[in-house]
């Protein structure tokens, strides 16, 4: 008896002998190109205009139906489906010799006239057909029947890991995953044209950093042969942004690859996108603001208007959003006031609690367990949370009027942080005294805790103009706009697991 692998060979086997039958015709597998000019959409929006004229399309073969001497198909390419029908009458019987040697996934280029079959179906009816690659592994290509009218699909290429190993395989069978990277592209530009169109500079600055900083993770590390030192890849690009704040820009961001050798779950990947944006004579209510216009611009371009519906619950993001203090938001669901509470007394609240600290955690550390643990979960609709503990918040200024406090806010929706914001710190000596408390907490097993930056204090030193700054997570931003329950659902190639385990 057979095995599935055995039957995998055999088909892969029976591929190649037309691969080399194609040959023996004469013919080139893999031509060099094929000029199209219609795309399976153009066709059938404009078939009144197109109507018996020639058109050449171009994509993959997702259905095949012989009928002696005839053959319909659909053709697939990035904008839809369409049919095909070749008759040997009409290409030759070279030709149809070689429609003989198609299988579903090879791509085709077909020239002919635009019809419709007696059943209504638009048609494109090949006057000449080209091969234009021939696939020698069967895509897995869900099958499709009609259950009361509608078109339901079944055998579909679902396996999860498959899919995230396979991004190729899944791209090719399952259109609705090409959307989902549409819109991702949509997302992008929206922030972009909104940005740009205030007249802010996109700039890149270094994955690769002799130190890493701007926020509060592991790094991973690497190695310069010829400088001979160690480098690690970015896990923020703040401290870069801020240097151009100083050098003279008025408002500067950037699309980051940035690198966290932190754990994996649907929220986290090691290697994710960051859009961060520095605002020099503003302050985190400007930036509020801004935020709030600017997701508000990009749903309403990626929907057509403010609500979503997210893991089946209607978001809506019509403006103004609530603004919540931190403090108070932990309050509002725990009963408990954290203002001014030492580290002993956060710690037995949040035992009472039942909230999990680490035994090094410094109050804010605590304050920020029981913020996760009791709030975060329960925003769902699009708010601010405000005014952070200065604990945390080694980056920002500080309140300007409630003491232990800093000018922070987190724009939370989903039950998730989507955007991270300050009153930037611009005073080089308070944040001198900042990094020193961070040393001391890197030196007593902080792994997470940042590193003392030497030239970002000469160069705040120069002088740097009051500031704010935003970081959104573009991954969490488009799981939410598009649906999607896992970040690997919007990153083309997620971290995997080497295959083998290794």
């Amino acid at each position: 008896m057979n095995t599935p692998h055995d039957d995998l060979n055999a088909v892969m086997r029976a591929r190649r002998e037309k691969f080399e039958q194609i040959q023996a015709l004469g013919l080139n597998p893999y031509p060099h190109d094929f000029p199209r000019t219609h795309l399976a959409a153009e066709i059938k929006n404009n078939f009144d205009a197109l109507f018996e004229k020639e058109v050449a399309i171009a994509g993959r073969i997702m259905a095949l139906r012989p009928q002696g001497k005839a053959t319909f198909g659909h053709l697939e390419d990035s904008s839809g489906r369409i049919q095909f029908y070749l008759k040997l009458d009409f290409i030759g019987e070279t030709s149809y010799k070689l429609a003989s040697l198609l299988d579903l996934g090879d791509f085709i280029g077909v020239r002919g006239k635009v019809l419709k079959t007696r059943t209504g179906e638009i048609t494109v009816q090949a006057e000449a057909l080209v091969l234009l690659a021939k696939t020698l592994r069967p895509l897995p290509i869900a099958k499709e029947k009609m259950a009361e009218g509608e078109r339901v699909v079944f055998d579909a290429f679902a396996d999860k890991e498959m899919r995230y190993r396979q991004r190729y395989v899944d791209l090719a069978v399952n259109p609705q995953v090409r959307e989902v990277f549409i819109k991702r592209s949509r997302i992008i530009n929206s922030i972009r044209e909104y940005l740009t169109g205030r007249g802010y500079l996109e700039v890149e600055t270094p994955i690769l950093q002799p130190l890493y900083g701007g926020a509060s993770a592991r790094p991973f590390t690497t190695h310069h042969n010829t400088l001979d030192t160690k480098l690690y890849l970015r896990i923020a690009n703040e401290l870069y942004l801020k240097r151009l704040i100083v050098g003279g820009y008025d408002g500067v961001f950037e699309f980051a690859k940035d690198f966290r050798n932190e754990g994996m779950d649907r929220f986290h990947n090691p290697e994710f996108t960051m859009m961060e944006v520095y605002i020099a004579y503003h302050d985190y209510f400007f930036m509020m603001n801004l935020v709030e216009e600017m997701f508000c611009k990009c749903v309403l371009d990626l929907t057509g208007g403010y609500k979503i519906t997210y893991q089946n619950t209607e978001i809506d993001f019509t403006p103004p959003w609530p603004r919540l203090r931190y403090l108070d938001a932990i309050e509002k669901e725990t009963g408990y006031n954290l203002l001014g509470k030492p580290v002993a007394e956060l710690r037995k609240i949040a035992d009472q609690l039942h909230v999990a600290t680490e035994a090094n955690a410094n109050a804010g550390n605590i304050m920020d367990a029981i913020f996760g643990e009791k709030v975060e979960g329960k925003l769902i609709q699009p708010i601010f949370i405000t005014d952070f503990p200065i604990e945390i918040s080694p980056l920002a200024k500080k309140h300007r009027s409630v003491a232990g406090l800093v000018e922070r806010f987190e724009c939370f929706v989903g039950g998730k942080e989507i955007g991270n914001a300050f009153t930037e710190l611009n005073d080089p000596l308070d944040q001198r005294e900042r990094f020193m408390e961070q040393k001391k907490l890197l030196e007593a097993g902080d792994a997470e805790a940042q590193q003392l930056d030497e030239d970002y204090l000469r160069a705040l030193e120069y002088g740097m103009p009051p500031t704010t700054g935003l970081g959104v997570g573009i991954d969490r931003l488009v799981m939410l706009l598009t649906d999607q329950p896992s970040i690997r659902d919007v990153l083309f190639f997620p971290q995997m697991r080497p295959e083998g385990g290794r």
